[in-house]
């Protein structure tokens, strides 16, 4: 049986910040990926400065002021976090 590991030394995080409204990661190989801020509510009490500060581990990336992190992988899969929900679109 093969077994296929996603993770891998390429794919470790070596740059990591937040915008307004999305989660940015730099991988090792040069590889940037970004995701939507709303897809981790657990971040949306952060000003920008605990937004930025990010621990980089070896599968993700980990918010020290909410004791929470991501995985590249989930970010790669689309997956998001519990109660996720997207903003509310304005009526034009």
């Amino acid at each position: 049986m093969i077994s296929l590991v996603f993770e891998t030394d390429e794919m470790r995080p070596i740059k990591a910040w937040c915008t307004h409204d999305e989660v940015h990661v730099t991988l090792a190989d040069g590889r940037s990926i970004g995701t939507p801020l709303w897809w981790y509510p657990f971040l949306t009490t952060l000003n920008q400065t605990q937004l930025n500060d990010i621990e980089l581990m070896h599968e993700g990336i980990w918010w020290p002021a909410v004791d929470e992190g991501i995985s590249v992988k989930s970010m790669f899969l689309g997956k998001k976090a519990p109660g996720a929900k997207p903003p509310s679109v304005a009526a034009e």
